[in-house]
């Protein structure tokens, strides 16, 4: 078929009112070339729906890939104005809110050894889309059972794929959904992004985690420095024992703990103070009172170095981050 037939398909098989839509954005050469196509075209078969939907989705989700606005570029603002913290609160309420329709969560409450066998031909960009609307330990699931030399390509196709509209999900919940022989999707809107990568790496094996991001950064260093940064914030210290926190104050240096508590709620602060003694608590609470207001960047360069220390911990094994994650919930 040609680029026109092709397109004169895609919109009988979008119906009248999506294809009027469409034909309103091409030059008038151009509808008048692809309206002759719909008309000269035989019955579309199912065969011919599969191929043309599967072409379709694949294309618009590599453009959504290179697309920079809607939740990822919120992401960003947002922590620019913000900070992390404040911006990854907000963005989890935001995907709280998020619908999803009867025909999508059918797909996506299937076992992900299910899902494997219905995925595992996609291209990567599918798996993205599909993982990043998966719960992280479903998703981690479904990565587990691919093959090495395709995850590591597959968390970072997640980790940047833009947002992705509704009507593209929707061809490519169709296309899926031909092979189990369910309706097609409405209404989907989901988006991926460094966050989602990180929520699947944390929930993955310790050792593949390590693994894949390492794998990654020497690809795409900048990326997976980013993915790295979102695997664990300042604000997951509270999930940790006292044990592990005394064993990471004693390598802070105080300065940097009052900067980077300047900010905080009251129950990260005392949790933290509880690590310390009680003469270096009351040092700290003094130095955040007489600080006066400190710029955003500074706050989290602080938050940061902690963090940095939280790491090089665990990498020496000092600390066990996964344990405590599992003990605090």
């Amino acid at each position: 078929m040609t680029k026109p037939q092709k397109l004169a398909a895609l919109l009988i098989i979008l119906g009248p009112e999506s294809a009027s839509q469409l034909l309103k954005t091409l030059p008038s050469d151009e509808i008048e070339a692809v309206s002759g196509e719909m008309a000269r075209l035989p019955m579309i078969t199912q065969d011919i729906r599969a191929a043309v939907l599967s072409e379709m989705s694949e294309v618009a989700l590599a453009a959504c890939t290179a697309v920079t606005g809607g939740m990822q570029f919120a992401q960003v603002a947002l922590e620019k104005a913000l900070g992390g913290t404040k911006a990854n609160d907000m963005l989890d309420r935001l995907s709280r809110h998020r619908s999803v329709s009867l025909p999508v969560r059918r797909l996506l409450d299937m076992e992900p050894r299910h899902l494997y066998s219905l995925l595992r031909d996609e291209r990567t960009q599918t798996l993205a889309l599909i993982a990043s609307y998966l719960k992280p330990d479903k998703a981690s699931e479904l990565l587990n059972l691919l093959r090495s030399e395709l995850r590591d390509p597959v968390i970072e196709r997640l980790a940047t794929l833009g947002p992705v509209p509704a009507e593209v999900v929707d061809t490519v919940a169709e296309v899926l959904h031909l092979r189990v022989q369910g309706k097609a999707a409405q209404g989907l809107s989901q988006t991926g992004g460094v966050k989602s990568a990180a929520d699947v790496l944390n929930a993955l094996n310790k050792d593949l985690s390590k693994s894949i991001l390492t794998s990654l950064e020497e690809r795409n260093a900048e990326l997976g420095q980013a993915i790295r940064q979102k695997m664990f914030t300042f604000t997951d210290l509270m999930q940790l024992d006292v044990t592990s926190l005394q064993k990471i104050m004693r390598e802070v240096d105080m300065r940097d703990l009052a900067l980077a508590l300047k900010k905080a709620d009251d129950a990260l602060k005392n949790k933290l103070f509880s690590a310390i003694s009680k003469r270096a608590a009351e040092t700290v609470k003094e130095e955040i009172s007489f600080m006066g207001s400190v710029k955003l960047k500074e706050l989290e360069a602080a938050q940061m170095r902690v963090i940095d220390i939280v790491r090089r911990l665990e990498n020496d094994g000092e600390i066990e981050l996964e344990a405590n994650k599992e003990a605090a919930a």
